[in-house]
């Protein structure tokens, strides 16, 4: 098992520190597509056996491709202590947050966040929980620390109508944002395997989309070839992707609860709270808890993982997310169970400017790499179906 890394830490913040890396990522790949014994591990060593040079395009699409499950790196003959020195995850890490920061909009944001993006996740979720907090009791204290039961007591504390702007101004930028990147990382994307007329909205990215959701939603390539990731050690686990399946899906089921108490608010004109065994209560509560027992499996993986082939410029920007995330599902479940209490107001103003933190940080940090990633499988889709047809 490789032990040692003689790759030196890299934070590229600047030029000459952006270009080191991609010249490594293009020395390794060159070394892979030369050796091609990892050919059966995922997407990108098939990926990168139809590229016969690496440009900063080509690294982006294959970096994105990888899903860190590390398997190639435990399997490799020529990693660290070798003279070869091949450590793909570390370097194809190393890649992809370039990717963040390059298609992030607008860009300087995308540097802020990586270069400081732990501090910068809390700060900002801390800054808009104390703003919401504050205007409340500023416009009304009593709003704040009285006890409000029953139907529209959430109302009493903040009114619904500013709900509305301040939610659907952080989640429209955070979605503009997201939009941009995945346009430009797919313009950025290497051509491949004549592909390089292809735009999104056209044919074969279309039908190709269909393939690429099925692999994001199954983590299809999250198994190491078969028998799990090498993850947080050598053994080969399936833990790291059960883990990822329930932060992802807990998502999902949150976002489902916001949009379906969206349409008992607009479309059957009832207001919030909703009864515990209403169906956006169910889903929140399902989606809480999936993202509690994710994002702690994730946290403890990586405080055990290997560092070796780990990226160390990326645990700010990765581990802000995933606290994020943690702290959205346990003030949302406390704001549950206490609702009716006078501890509500305050749980509301905090779950509340945490959310907004969330989205307002989401296309500049780890949530960003959903979205290329997709980009990256209708990619690979187009041109396995173009190469296999030449």
């Amino acid at each position: 098992m490789p032990a040692t890394d003689v790759t030196p830490a890299t934070s590229p913040s600047a030029p000459h520190e952006r270009a080191e890396i991609l010249a490594e990522a293009e020395r390794q790949m060159n070394i892979c597509n030369a050796c091609r014994y990892c050919e059966g591990h995922c997407a990108v060593f098939p990926a990168m056996e139809m590229r016969l040079s690496f440009g900063a395009g080509d690294l982006a699409y294959l970096a994105n491709l990888c899903h860190d499950c590390r398997a190639c790196y435990q399997h490799c003959q020529y990693a660290p202590p070798h003279e070869f020195a091949v450590n793909l995850p570390r370097v194809l890490s190393e890649v992809r947050s370039l990717s963040y920061e390059d298609t992030a909009w607008p860009r300087a944001f995308g540097r802020l966040y990586r270069a400081n993006g732990l501090a910068v996740g809390i700060i900002t979720a801390i800054v808009l929980a104390t703003f919401v907090t504050g205007a409340v009791v500023l416009a009304d204290p009593a709003a704040l620390w009285g006890v409000n039961r029953g139907v529209g007591s959430f109302y009493a504390v903040i009114p619904h109508n500013v709900m509305v702007v301040l939610f659907g101004a952080a989640f429209g930028l955070a979605m503009i944002a997201l939009g941009v990147a995945t346009v430009r990382f797919w313009r950025g994307m290497g051509a491949g395997v004549a592909t390089s007329g292809e735009n999104i909205g056209t044919g074969p990215c279309v039908a190709a989309s269909a393939r690429a959701l099925h692999d994001a939603a199954t983590l299809r390539y999250l198994d190491g070839g078969g028998d799990g990731c090498t993850y947080p050690g050598e053994a080969p686990s399936m833990a790291r992707r059960w883990f990822h399946h329930l932060t992802a899906y807990g998502f999902l089921l949150c976002f489902a609860a916001t949009c379906v108490a969206t349409l008992y608010h607009y479309g059957l004109g009832i207001e919030a709270p909703y009864a515990v065994t209403s169906v956006p209560v169910v889903l929140g509560i399902l989606g809480g808890i999936g993202l509690i027992v994710g994002p702690i499996g994730l946290l403890w993986l990586r405080h055990v993982a290997d560092p070796v082939p780990a990226d160390p410029g990326r645990e700010g920007m990765d581990a802000a997310f995933i606290f994020l995330l943690l702290a959205t599902s346990i003030t949302g479940l406390a704001l549950l169970a206490l609702r009716e209490t006078a501890a509500m107001g305050l749980l509301l103003t905090v779950h509340l400017g945490i959310v907004m933190g969330l989205f307002v940080t989401l296309p500049y940090g780890k949530f960003v790499h959903g979205f290329l990633r997709l980009a990256a499988l209708a990619r690979y889709a187009i041109e396995k179906k173009r190469g296999q047809a030449l």
